[in-house]
């Protein structure tokens, strides 16, 4: 049952993510995408601070030892993004960022494989986080994924923005977004093999988890949000960032189990 759910979780997001991007046009989707960068922000932030660790650090493990795995995790992302191998940029040509022409065609790389390899690369590792996730708690696993998803939308709209922008046509910026969210299953279905028997791991596994999406956040989501934006346009950003820490709340707090 636990796989099950781990499957259903994993690939909830790819799937999601494509319905999104094959339903609407693209200025429609380029609007949209900062608003799900504000909320996916709120919801990776608010699962990592607000349910991840404080249950990692319900364990009887050390919390130095803890403290010093969410240093590690945060380092390794920092060096996996160095090596181009943890994609998650949302920025592309008409996102009000003043990208130069041609940028998106950059980010897409030679026949879009950068964009592909590093967003494969990038849901395997989050298939890994949910497979921990419900094997050490169920409504861990569920709230951890509506972390994912919430973040992988964007992550994956932005990119299929990227792709047509670049001469993809529709069809095919799809299927590269769908395989790429396949990549997510797969990780999820290796870690519950892989990460199963190790359960005095687990609560390292879950602040690996939140150092991932703790890095996300900071480095890469709040930085987009930091640009001049009028009075209004801010308070938009910073009504759909409370809405992601709310979901995340009310989350919790509704699903059985919870402290």
């Amino acid at each position: 049952m636990t796989l099950a759910w781990i499957v259903l979780a994993t690939g909830a997001g790819g799937v999601l993510s494509v319905v999104v991007a094959a339903g609407l046009t693209l200025s429609v989707l380029s609007r949209i995408v900062q608003h799900l960068v504000s909320l996916s922000t709120g919801v990776l932030l608010a699962t990592a601070l607000l349910d991840i660790l404080p249950e990692a650090f319900e364990s009887k493990a050390s919390p130095q030892a803890l403290f010093a795995t969410l240093l590690g995790g945060l380092l390794f992302f920092f060096l996996l993004e160095k090596a181009e191998l943890y994609r998650h940029s949302h920025h592309h040509e008409g996102d009000e960022h003043h990208h130069h022409h041609g940028f998106d065609r950059q980010q897409a790389g030679r026949g879009g494989w950068s964009v592909i390899l590093g967003d494969s690369i990038h849901n395997f590792c989050d298939g890994i986080i949910i497979a921990a996730a419900f094997l050490a708690d169920t409504r861990v696993g569920v709230v951890t994924s509506l972390a994912i998803i919430a973040h992988e939308i964007p992550q994956e709209v932005g990119d299929y923005i990227v792709l047509l922008n670049a001469g993809f046509s529709r069809a095919r910026a799809l299927f590269f977004n769908a395989v790429s969210g396949l990549a997510a299953v797969l990780g999820g279905i290796i870690g519950y093999f892989v990460v199963g028997p190790w359960q005095s791991a687990f609560p390292y596994l879950l602040v690996v988890a939140s150092s991932s999406f703790i890095y996300v956040a900071v480095a890469d989501l709040i930085p987009q949000l930091q640009h001049r934006l009028t009075l209004k346009e801010t308070a938009a950003q910073l009504l759909w960032l409370v809405a992601g820490i709310g979901i995340v709340v009310v989350a919790t707090s509704q699903l059985p189990g919870s402290h």
